[in-house]
Formats: C-alpha cells, structure tokens, sequence
C-alpha cells in the first residue's frame, strides 16, 4: 500500500475528450496502434519523437521534419526557460509560432537537468535550484514555473516536474525522489493554467525498485491526467532491468491512455518496448550520432567515415525515400565529413527518416497482425542468430517467442 505521506489527488480537467484513441491491439503481445487526439492534429502511434531542444532538432530544420512525416517533437523547459526565454517566446505565437512549426509540440519539465546538470543543481521540497550555466547567476525551477513555462511556450504536452534521479543510484534517495514526483504532480495540476488545451503528463518513477515503481503507480493513477510517463530509465542500468521496469509500468497503465517511455532511442530498445505496450518515445540518438558520422541502417549502422566507403556509390539505405538516400552516395558523405558541416545534415536528414520508417513499419504490421513476424526479420537483420538474451527475455515475457 502507498504510504499516508502521499497527497490525495487533484483533478487535472475533468470532463476532457480521451486522449488516445487504440486502433488495433497484437494478437501476442501487449503492442498496439494507436492515436493522439491533439490540438495541432493527430500523431499516429507507436511514435519516436525527435528532440528539438532549444526550438530545433539539431541539424535539421522545422519543414523538413514535417516533409519526413513527423507530428510531434520536443522541446526542452529548461534551456528555453532560459534562453531565449517564456515572455519572448510567448509574444511571437508561442513554440509553434516562434519555430515555424504547424504540428504538435511536447515540452519536457527540466527535471531530466538535474541528472544532466547535476553539478549545477540543489533539489529542494521547494524545487531546483540550478546555478546558471551562462553566468550571473541561479534560477530555481519548481512545480509551478515550470508548468508557468510550458504553458506560454504552448505545448499540446506538457510534463510534470519530477524529481529525478540517475537510474543507477541506490539507496533512500531513490525513495524520496519518488515520493517527491508525486507531490509535485498535485502541484503541477494546480499550477496547469490551460489543461484543456495542454495535456499534462505525470511521469513514473521508483528505479530499479518494483515496489517504488508500483507505489508511484498506484499514486498517479489516482490523479486524474491525460497521460503517464515512464521515467528514471535508460541511463545506463543493465538492461534486464531496464526491461522489467518497464514492463511492471505497461502492464499496470491504465489501457486508454498514452504511455510513454522517456529517452529511448536506439532500434532494438523501440521494437521491444513497442511490444511491451509503449506508445510514445523520444531520443537525442539519431541525431547526435549523425553528428558523429553514423548513419543508422537495418544491421545498426555505418561508420560512414571509414576509408571502405570511399568508393561506395550505393546510398545509405537500399529503398529509403528520404532526401539523402535519393540524392547522395556513401562515397559523397564520406568525402565531406571530415571538412564539411552539410554531411552532418545528410545524415541527420536520414537518421530521422530511418526511425520515423521503422515505427510506421512496426504500426503497420500491429495493423496487419503481423508483429511478431515484423520482430523476427527485424532482429535476424540486425543479429542473425546472435540475438542479444536480455532480448530474447524480454521479448518472451512479452508473448512473442524467437524459437
């Protein structure tokens, strides 16, 4: 049972149009299509969300996530909330006004600042206090200025402040975060000025700790919010873990709301939260590893500076529509990477094309009752017959068997 500590919960606008609405459900597993029902149009799920932090996903623009498909990417509380800032924002349309962006928005609290500036922060009952990285100065960043801060940028979600810590910690801190999230989810309810309009998510927490998990679950399904959150994952704990966390959450959230699973990016980790009932994910991946001169393929990717390509005339990827793929060859990408920037948007363009596919791929077979078969060719194309077991665990746990 939760403990009396936990606040009694606060409606967070009731009488609301459901969210999400389930298209079709697997045969198998606990994966499923569905669709968000948002202010700037509906997004087809399972989705990968790419990170735009500051207003832009790096190394590509606005109308050119949109010609790929894409409906809906992030931007970051924190480092808007600081620069440029809310009221600048707000005067020029908003997000969607001040990025030239027609589709939904996501916008996270900056909670995840406290892991990523941990040295820059101090936790508190009252909220952040973070010492500026740009100088002159500290900025506290509770509950209700980050709710303050979403709501001008105006994200059709926007997420609960939560007290996060890395999913490698042990120990009480790990239970106080926990608890923590939930009272600052009550807060962040009261704090949401337009909860019509803006769908506020409460995020997971609890570690690798089951019990905390299912506390925190127990918790923040008695509030009454569009959405849930897994958080605290994907931060290097071993991945027997990271899959069981994740399971114990999807097989607890409540069916006709949106789940999802903060921070996963890579393929692999896509197609198997995907069967164990995720419908939302976002990642820095696929861009920051284009930046790197890796291009994402079906078998994993190419290194695409190495000297092997220099002679390679094919595309990145046989059969891929994007831009890059109908343009450009792996020996013109490898010629400019070491000395010119566009390459790193080449293969940015792809990158984003590459994981958009895949989880049209995988929605469509959901559609098509065929996502056990998808999963099976997905992982013999990328391992053959060395599939990882923490895979093969997970995937069994699921419904879907490899043998």
């Amino acid at each position: 049972m939760v403990s009396g500590k936990m606040a009694a919960p606060m409606a967070a606008g009731a009488g609301a149009a459901p969210l999400l609405r389930v298209v079709a459900e697997c045969g198998w597993s606990r994966a499923r299509a569905s669709e968000l029902r948002l202010p700037h149009g509906p997004v087809a799920c399972p989705v990968f969300m790419p990170v735009g932090t500051r207003g832009t996903a790096k190394g590509i623009t606005a109308a050119q996530l949109a010609a790929l498909g894409c409906r809906i990417c992030l931007g970051n509380t924190y480092h808007l909330g600081t620069r440029p800032g809310p009221e600048l924002v707000q005067r020029a349309g908003g997000l969607h006004g001040f990025m030239d962006w027609p589709h939904n928005l996501l916008t996270d609290s900056g909670g995840f600042q406290m892991v990523s500036l941990s040295e820059l922060s101090e936790v508190t009952e009252e909220g952040v206090l973070f010492h500026s990285p740009y100088g002159g100065g500290q900025i506290l960043l509770t509950p209700e200025k980050s709710i303050e801060i979403q709501n001008a940028l105006g994200a059709d979600i926007v997420m609960q402040l939560d007290d996060v810590v890395s999913s490698t910690t042990t120990g009480p801190r790990v239970e106080e975060a926990m608890r923590r999230s939930v009272r600052w989810l009550d807060r962040c309810i009261a704090a949401n000025r337009s909860p019509q309009r803006q769908n506020l998510f409460a995020i997971i927490q609890g570690g690798l700790d089951p019990e905390l998990r299912e506390q925190c679950l127990e918790a923040m399904m008695l509030r009454d919010v569009p959405g849930f959150a897994i958080g605290g994952l994907s931060g290097g704990e071993d991945k027997g873990s990271f899959w069981r966390m994740v399971k114990l959450s999807t097989e607890r959230l409540p069916r006709d709301k949106p789940r999802y699973l903060m921070g996963v990016g890579y393929a692999t980790d896509l197609v198997v939260c995907v069967a164990l009932g995720c419908d939302m994910f976002d990642c820095v991946f696929p861009t920051r590893t284009a930046r790197f001169g890796s291009a994402l393929v079906p078998g994993g990717s190419l290194q695409l500076k190495h000297q092997g390509y220099a002679r390679d005339f094919r595309p990145i990827e046989e059969g891929c529509g994007c831009p890059t793929c109908q343009r450009y060859s792996r020996a013109y990408l490898h010629a400019l990477l070491r000395t010119e920037p566009a390459a790193l948007h080449h293969l940015t363009v792809h990158n984003i094309a590459y994981q958009l596919n895949l989880m049209a791929s995988i929605r469509q077979s959901i559609l098509e009752q065929r996502f056990p078969q998808f999963v099976r060719r997905f992982l013999s194309s990328r391992y053959g017959a060395r599939i990882p077991l923490w895979v093969r665990e997970a995937l069994e746990a699921a419904g879907i068997s490899l043998d």
